[in-house]
Order: structure tokens, then sequence, then C-alpha cells
């Protein structure tokens, strides 16, 4: 074999290995920071043209880190949990010498002057960031496509989008370019990417993790604010990792999480991390559903979710069927929340630059006249469309008494939900990611229809996450039999020719019990794996 081969196969290991192993690798000499970083920046290089995933490059600078890692190793220090691990970091977070645009062309030259803390945090525990992956524009697609940065295409199938918003950090880490990675969730944003893609990844309890890293979060961002749901003590976004173990996901978590960040963001309790190992899944009372009775699921997905029911009856748990409360006026509850402004907070964010037209049409449904509205929802009631006309009638201008009334039935939303797992005494559910595989480019607006499965979680603020779990097998596409309705049949034209891509699971537990998420899947993703359909390695 030749140096040059020797050299690639060398690479390949290394870009393969998890970020835990990568780091116990650089801490015993097994190999050197800079082999690993070199490893998957030459990843980069190889895929990403085909992808677009990465937008900025670190490369120059994570070399020299790496070299600083190697020289104090060589000094008898100790390196942190992440020493030396390559990892990337969603566009619209904090980088020091970056832009966090959230594909907001007026921002794209104006640079961050600090880390963001939780970013610092990974540094600090030795993480090496050698780029910042892509998003739409606000964030606000179920695609990765938007007028700044273009398309970030899905490894699995390059006609197939990687999911939103996260969808150039789950491209990259499935394609071996990074180990880890930190990114955001609104409504879905961390886990149909890596549902799309074969990765696991988790949104923690909404307040887990401090939202500084978002610069549209705090005042220094100007009159580019996210909207008031998005950010603060209400917020339903919250910041989380995404890797390809699941062990990855809780390393990630104990530097994130730990004690201390009330210190820098002071709507983060003080609370400890709890190490999910620690956690008897043979104890555990498990609820599960396959239909939320909103958008039902196509055949892999159903068989996802049973399969992991199977496999924790074998570990022991006490499983049975749950049925989530109105499902549907929660999604409302949801859409109305987003845009309790008419959208004015997106528009203001935009500034006078032109919005995607995928997007705009969002931000025009919600700003119409409320006469104009319920015009709107007759006649997509008549056309037989009862999901776009549900989706038109939630988004809207609120009243402040009505924005009140709304953030109330949050919180009777969330006791109800609870009280129906209180009846069986649940420590956990298991249910579907999202509805259908991963879309086909362009088809993203109507998904925002179907996410109900996510966006749920994200109004209830409960952990959740995405264990990878199958893919499509060939002859179970689909079984739907759409008719006249436009959200049916583009979901059944997004099942055919899907066979091969990946399918996740999703894992929800009580607030703050993150833990027992990641214990659950950490069972199942051991089951899975040992599974033939197992998504291990896309094919690019």
């Amino acid at each position: 074999m030749s140096v040059a081969n020797v050299r690639q196969s060398t690479e390949s290991a290394l870009c393969d290995l998890a970020a835990g192993q990568i780091a116990a690798g650089v801490a015993a000499g097994e190999f050197s920071a800079r082999e690993a970083v070199d490893a998957c920046i030459a990843r980069v290089e190889a895929v990403d043209g085909q992808l677009n995933a990465l937008v900025w490059k670190r490369f120059n600078e994570a070399r020299r880190e790496a070299d600083d890692a190697d020289a104090a190793r060589a000094r008898g220090e100790i390196l942190g949990p992440l020493g030396g691990v390559p990892i990337t970091i969603k566009e619209c977070l904090d980088v020091a010498g970056t832009p966090a645009t959230l594909g907001i062309r007026r921002l794209a030259k104006k640079l961050s002057p600090v880390d963001g803390p939780l970013v610092a945090r990974l540094r600090r525990a030795g993480a090496i960031i050698i780029g910042k992956t892509n998003v739409p524009q606000l964030g606000m697609y179920f695609e990765t496509d938007g007028p700044l940065f273009g398309r970030t295409n899905n490894p699995w199938n390059l006609e197939r989008s990687p999911g939103g918003s996260s969808g150039g950090e789950a491209a990259i880490l499935a394609a071996r370019g990074s180990a880890l990675g930190l990114a955001t969730d609104a409504g879905g944003s961390i886990r149909h990417p890596a549902h799309c893609c074969g990765l696991h990844g988790l949104k923690p309890t909404s307040g887990r993790l401090s939202q500084v890293d978002l610069p549209m979060t705090t005042t220094r961002a100007g009159d580019v604010q996210l909207p008031a749901m998005l950010s603060g003590l209400h917020s339903i976004l919250q910041l989380g990792p995404m890797a390809r173990h699941v062990a990855d996901l809780a390393l990630a978590m104990q530097v994130l999480a730990a004690s201390g960040q009330n210190e820098f963001d002071i709507s983060v309790p003080p609370m400890d991390w709890c190490d999910y190992r620690r956690v008897d899944v043979g104890r555990l009372r498990v609820g599960f559903y396959v239909d939320d009775e909103v958008f039902s699921v196509s055949p892999a997905i159903r068989r996802a979710v049973l399969a992991a029911v199977d496999a924790l009856r074998g570990c022991g748990a006490h499983v049975e069927p749950f049925a989530p409360p109105n499902v549907a006026a929660s999604v409302a509850l949801f859409q109305r929340l987003i845009f309790p402004d008419g959208g004015a907070a997106f528009r203001r964010m935009l500034g006078g630059e032109q919005a995607d037209p995928r997007i705009n049409r969002f931000l025009q449904t919600a700003a119409l006249p409320e006469v104009a509205r319920n015009v709107l929802g007759w006649i997509l009631k008549r056309a037989g469309q009862p999901r776009l006309a549900a989706g038109a009638m939630s988004v809207r201008k609120l009243s402040a008494d009505e924005f009140r009334r709304d953030l109330a039935e949050r919180a009777a939303t969330t006791a109800r939900f609870l009280a129906a797992m209180d009846v069986n005494r649940l420590d956990a559910i298991v249910c579907p990611v999202h509805p259908v595989p991963a879309p086909r480019h362009r088809t993203g607006p109507y998904l925002g229809l179907i996410s109900s499965y996510t966006s749920l979680y994200n109004l209830l603020g409960m952990p959740a996450g995405t264990v990878a779990a199958t893919r499509v097998r060939a002859g179970e596409e689909t079984s739907r039999k759409p008719g006249r309705e436009v959200v049916e049949r583009v979901a059944s034209g997004l099942e055919r020719e899907s066979a091969g891509l990946p399918v996740g699971v999703q894992v929800v537990s009580r607030h703050w019990r993150e833990d027992v998420v990641l214990a659950l899947m950490h069972s199942l993703e051991g089951y899975f794996r040992a599974q033939p359909d197992y998504p291990e390695r896309p094919p690019l």
C-alpha cells in the first residue's frame, strides 16, 4: 500500500471515531489532535462540494489550535474532556471572528467579537471548531436552503434535503466531516435533521441551556432580535448537541450544562447535570404512540417506533400505549405563539432585505387582516384543505390580552399533558420524530404544517431527542392514499422512492430529566445498531 493510501486510510479511520474516542485517543497519545483535525478537514474538502454544509471555514485556525493542544499534552498538561475533538457550530451562534447571520445578508460582514459562553465552554473543554454550518433564512424552514448560503444536500441522497433548520450541521456530521455539533431547536430544528440524516440529537428542557450564544436574543444585536417566544424566560427555543453517538450527546451536555451558567445568564437555574448512566432503564415506565391524530406516519417510521417498544420491553422497561391529549389544539397554540405580532419581528430582522419567497408565504399569512384571514380559511376548507386552513387561521397578530391568554393556555396545556402521563406514572414517551423521511428539495413549506410530533414538545418545554433507528425498506415506502388535500399529496410524493433513507425515533421525558432521555436513547442505539438496516454510513 502506498504512503498516500495509508494516509487516506488513517484519515478515514479517524473520521469514523466518536468524539469521546477521539478525545481518549489524543489523551493517550495514540494519535495527535492535528491528525484528527486534518482528517476531518480532508473529509470536508472531499464531500462539501456536493453538500454545501460548511458556510464558514476555520481550517487554518483549527490547525493552529490543534498544534497548541498537542504541545500542551507534550508538556504534560491534561487536556479537557473534548481535547482535540473537531466540531462544527450552527451558523447563527457566536464564534469569535465569524458572522452569525441566521441567513440574513445584511449581517454577513458583522463579525462576532467573542465566542458565546456555551461555545467557549466547548473550547475550554478542548474542542476545536473547524467551521460553521448552513441555515435557511431566519431559521424558519424545514429545509436548509436560502438566498445567502444556498442549498445543503443530504449525504444519503443529494436530491433530498437534510432537513432544517440545522441541516448543514446534520449533513456534515453524517458525512464524517465533524465529530460533534452544536445547534438550535425551536420546532424540531435539531431532531428533524437528525431524523433525516441518521444521527442523534437532543433538545434539552426549555431553560436548561443559556441562549446568550444567539446574538439575536441579546440587546447587542441591535434591531435584529428574535420574536419574544424565541428568547427569554418563555422561549420555546433551546440550544443542543448533535452527534453520531448518543454517548457524545451526553459528553457535550456534561460540558454545556455544567454548573455556573447563571453567572452569565440569570435566566438559567443553578442545576447540576445528572449522569444518564445512573438511570436503570429496566425500572422506567414508558408510553408510546405512532399517530398523534394530526398527521399519520410512513410505514418505516411506524415500524421503527414499534421496534423501539419491543427493544425497551426487552430491557425490562414497562411500555404501554399513550394518547397525547389534543395535539391539534396544541399545535395551533404553538403556531400562534410563533407569530404573535403578525410576523413583524421577523420582518424587522430582515430590515429592507427581501424574504425568501417560501418564507414570505408565512409572513404574508401572519400579517393578513382578520377579515381576509377568515375568508382565506373558509376558502381553503371549502377546497378540501383543512390543514392549510388551520395553519392560516393560527398565525395572526394577537392583542396583548390574547397573548397573555395564550401564555396561560400554554401552561394549562403543559399541566394537562403531565396529568395524562401521571395517570399511568409514565417517566417517558417514545413516538415518531416526523411523519415522513427526508424531503425532496423545495417541499419544505408544507412540512411546517406536519411538524406536530416535534413542535408539541417545544411548546411543552420538555426534553426530547432523536435516536437514529433504521432505513426505509424497499416496498414499504408509502401506504398513504392521498385525496384532494395538497399536504397529503406532498407527503405521499416524499415517501415515494424513499427506500434507503434513514429514519429516527423520538424519546421524550419530564422536565429536567435529560438523563432519562439519554438513557433510553443509549439503550435504543445499542439495539438499532445491531440491526441490518441501521443508518451507519451514507453512500457519499
